[in-house]
């Protein structure tokens, strides 16, 4: 059984069809069909059922697949191992962080990076759904919401933040001295994530507990947008402190939250099978310290 046999043999898994398969990796379709079949007569088992045109994965062929798929990436990562090992600093880097973060915090951080690793190709996705992108391969190091123990992954904690409410100069809450009960969330005009989106979710898994969802006037997609609406007084928000306090425009005045205070826990994560080079490991400490600060 060779490397080249099991790259082929996961072409064809991925496109489902000879033909296709063979195309993308420039080889001729017999003889794609040929390696394929010293495959099957080596293991002595058939790794594909031909369906008249269509072809379907085997048992044999699913139990082949997950450990090509491992054997691949244990390739890859010996590779980046070693190109590591020479000093070359190249290559890319791909993170995922969460929209606001990405938007607001992270910035500076990216700026020092590259001046120290001006060879590595920074990627950097913002989404809401990190834990995905790291399973999936998708990015390197996620920076996400805290979550349940996987055997997949590694988790690296970072920090804690409680939510605060969030106005304007000129919203009526602006000179409050006390903090806001989570009760009194009831009835103020809120400019929020829609529904599904993990600031939202967070708070209202709060506000559910005391029998109520947020009053919410205006939603939108985009952080910048939700500070921008609260900035023409349009409303109220709810968001992580520490955000808006590393944000720092006079413009927006937190008002802390008593009594069962929303909050969020970040962590780092990657996949526990991937090998991280130099770089990346010199990324994760400044996320670290920049965290902890």
């Amino acid at each position: 059984m060779e490397i080249r046999q099991l790259q082929y043999f996961m072409a064809v898994c991925e496109e489902m069809h000879f033909t296709k398969a063979a195309e993308r990796i420039g080889i001729s379709q017999p003889t794609l069909s040929q390696q394929i079949r010293a495959l099957e007569d080596e293991l002595n088992t058939p790794l594909f059922d031909r369906l008249g045109k269509k072809i379907a994965l085997t048992e044999a062929g699913s139990l082949l697949l997950q450990y090509s798929s491992q054997i691949a990436r244990d390739l890859q990562n010996a590779k980046d191992a070693i190109a590591d090992l020479r000093k070359a600093q190249r290559g890319a880097l791909r993170i995922g962080v969460l929209p606001s973060d990405l938007d607001y915090r992270i910035t500076g951080l990216l700026t020092e990076f590259h001046r120290q690793f001006p060879g590595i190709k920074l990627q950097v996705f913002a989404s809401v759904d990190i834990l995905q992108l790291v399973l999936d391969n998708e990015v390197d190091i996620g920076i996400s919401l805290e979550g349940p123990p996987d055997d997949r992954l590694v988790r690296i904690p970072l920090c804690r933040e409680e939510y605060a409410i969030v106005v304007s100069g000129g919203h009526p809450l602006q000179s409050r001295k006390e903090p806001l009960r989570l009760d009194e969330l009831r009835t103020i005009p809120m400019i929020m994530y829609p529904e599904g989106y993990i600031g939202r979710d967070i708070v209202e898994s709060f506000t559910r507990k005391r029998g109520f969802t947020l009053n919410t006037t205006m939603e939108t997609t985009s952080a910048t947008s939700v500070l921008n609406l609260v900035k023409a007084n349009t409303g109220a928000t709810v968001q992580p402190y520490p955000l808006i306090q590393q944000i720092n425009d006079p413009q927006l005045i937190c008002v802390p939250i008593v009594e069962e205070t929303p909050y969020r826990s970040l962590e780092i994560l990657y996949r526990s099978d991937r090998y991280l080079g130099l770089a990346a490991k010199a990324f994760m400490d400044r996320i670290v310290s920049f965290f902890s600060d």
